[in-house]
């Protein structure tokens, strides 16, 4: 009597299937990303390099860099001697060709 009571599914049986096999896949998936990289964590760290301490530089070296340092700053301060006077140079070339071009008369 039961079964002639309950109505016949409107979802194909097909379409069921289908839906379980899905929500199978995305569980199987979810545990893969969840356990998969904890794994490799595990089996990389006997290979995993040790953090780099940072090393004390030696005197030699320090000696070095503030030698450097000056240079650049040599170097520097020579480049804007330079830049100065070709700036001068260029005042004095166009307050001088302003000087010598002689102005035409309006009725020449």
């Amino acid at each position: 009597m039961t079964s002639q009571l309950r109505e016949p599914s409107l979802i194909p049986p097909e379409a069921i299937h289908a839906a379980i096999m899905l929500g199978r896949y995305f569980f199987a998936g979810c545990l893969v990303l969840a356990i998969v990289p904890q794994v490799i964590r595990l089996l990389a760290k006997p290979w995993e390099r040790s953090p780099v301490s940072a090393s004390v530089a030696s005197s030699d070296t320090t000696a070095r860099l503030a030698r450097i340092e000056q240079a650049v700053e040599a170097v520097a301060i020579e480049v804007e001697r330079i830049a100065e006077a070709q700036r001068f140079s260029a005042r004095l070339m166009a307050e001088e060709s302003k000087q010598s071009v002689p102005r035409a008369s309006p009725g020449q």
